[in-house]
């Protein structure tokens, strides 16, 4: 599944001691980022959209056909 960025602003403080106390519990702040914005998903998506998403996400993409080459007469 495609991934994209998400950027918002915080206080510069704040931040510096969520990740000082974070790595004191060997803690990743983009790990638990990630879990808090997958808990907000299950709250507010309805399990079906949720489910529809999940199996768009599972499906192979089939890998287009390629074109076959001409190839150019050659001059006598």
């Amino acid at each position: 599944m495609k991934k994209t960025s998400v950027s918002i602003m915080y206080d510069d403080e704040k931040l510096n001691a969520i990740r000082l106390y974070m790595s004191q519990r060997d803690l990743d702040f983009k790990e638990e980022l990630e879990k808090s914005v997958d808990s907000l998903y299950a709250k507010y998506v309805p399990a079906n959209v949720r489910e529809f998403i999940d199996m768009k996400g599972s499906q192979v993409k089939p890998s287009k056909p390629k074109k076959p080459k001409i190839e150019s007469e050659e001059k006598t």
